[in-house]
């Protein structure tokens, strides 16, 4: 991990890094709570924030990435444009509350939701479920943009989108190898990380920094306030837009199975499974990419091992395999999906999966997910390149052998 080799930047990029190597770029582009608060209020004209219980991790993660992320001058101009975007999806979510408080009225009926290991799957299995109609998944730009609650007769057309689609690009004009990783969009569904970041306790923000002070702080914390959030925001992107069903994604619920549980308790959870060893090589080169992205610094993997270690990577796992054995989760309400068996037969496991949910595929639903797959076939956006390490395969046998996921070295 600790060899990772950082990709060639645009010659663009690298001229407006090196332009702000001679100013005093944390002057030019502040990342200071009470001036970042202001900004947001004047922006939406609104006042509310909600609860206080965002603020902890707000003023951990500021401090943190001014202390140790070490961003160069476009990385301090994206990380002060994501979290003023954070801050005012707050204000709008609770605007949109305050005018129309029957929206907390609305249900939000037994989701599904996917996870996995990182790199396991979990993102072509989500968008082919996208396919059904029966499933509704909160895209990029509502997710970037919750306020005004988003319209049924304008779903497709929403000035946002195009705001939101220049936005989410930009990481693959930043580092164009972000692009063979994963697909970016505007109408693309996003992961739970994403939405959470307006709570401040998320992965999304150790994921894209090197802060390990927010991280040590992040691992201590109860989520369940930013799942509660979440579910907040769902039910205003659902009130002028009904979804019969949810469909979300993040691989870090891995972690949160009983947390996820409490607060979607009628949730049918879809792990996917794969080689860990694989998953794991994959999983670094993405993460180097994301800090490279915003900063110049050398990756240290010594300081993400609740992220990348293999021992730790096994530690949650078994805890999953625990969880499972000793009936702290309703099994009948979490499936297991292998990625070997997506990749070798795409549409049979879907029917199985489908299957084991009650719920069978119909043919407008199979018909939907089959083009699909003739729209993206493997490598259709550049090959993703990482090294493997099969030393540590012991640790993930108690793992492969529960979930009978085979070695793919």
């Amino acid at each position: 991990m600790s060899e990772w080799t950082p990709p060639q930047r645009p010659e663009w990029v690298q001229r407006v890094i090196d332009e702000g190597q001679h100013m005093d770029i944390r002057s030019l582009v502040p990342l200071r709570a009470e001036e970042l608060m202001d900004t947001a209020r004047r922006n939406t004209g609104f006042d509310d924030f909600g609860s206080d219980n965002w603020l902890e991790g707000f003023q951990v993660f500021l401090q943190s990435v001014d202390d140790e992320a070490d961003l160069h001058l476009l990385g301090r101009l994206m990380t002060r444009s994501d979290i003023l975007r954070w801050l005012e999806a707050r204000l709008g979510i609770e605007a949109a509350y305050a005018q129309h408080p029957e929206i907390d009225n609305e249900v939000i009926d037994q989701p599904v939701i996917v996870t996995g290991l990182p790199r396991s799957g979990t993102s072509i299995l989500f968008e082919l479920l996208a396919e059904d109609r029966r499933f509704g998944s909160p895209r990029n730009w509502e997710m970037m943009f919750p306020y005004p609650p988003p319209e049924a007769d304008s779903y497709h057309s929403d000035a946002r989108i195009a705001r939101c689609e220049h936005l989410v690009t930009q990481w693959n004009r930043v580092v164009p190898s972000y692009a063979t990783m994963h697909e970016m969009g505007a109408e693309i569904p996003n992961e739970c990380i994403v939405a959470m970041s307006c709570t401040f306790r998320s992965e999304n923000l150790p994921g894209q920094y090197q802060i390990p002070s927010y991280n040590n702080w992040y691992y201590q914390q109860d989520l369940e306030p930013a799942y509660r959030y979440y579910k907040r925001m769902l039910k205003v992107l659902q009130w002028k837009n009904p979804r019969q069903h949810w469909l979300l994604k993040a691989p870090s619920h891995l972690g949160n199975l009983p947390v996820l549980f409490r607060v979607f308790p009628d949730a049918r959870v879809v792990i996917t499974h794969r080689d860990p060893i694989v998953a794991q090589a994959s999983v670094t080169n993405l993460l180097g990419t994301l800090y490279w992205m915003r900063s110049s610094q050398d990756f240290d993997a010594r300081a993400f091992e609740n992220l990348m270690t293999p021992e730790a990577g096994a530690v949650r796992l078994n805890a999953v395999v625990d969880l499972l054995e000793n009936q702290q989760l309703p099994s009948s309400q979490v499936h297991s999906f292998l990625y070997h068996e997506l990749i070798k037969q795409p549409l049979a496991a879907l029917d199985a999966l489908y299957r084991e949910m009650g719920t069978p595929l119909d043919a407008a639903g199979r018909e939907a997910m089959q083009a699909y797959l003739a729209r993206k076939p493997k490598g259709k956006f550049g090959k993703h390149e990482y090294s493997l390490n099969s030393e540590k395969r012991e640790l993930y046998q108690r793992y492969q052998k529960f979930f009978g996921i085979p070695d793919e070295t």
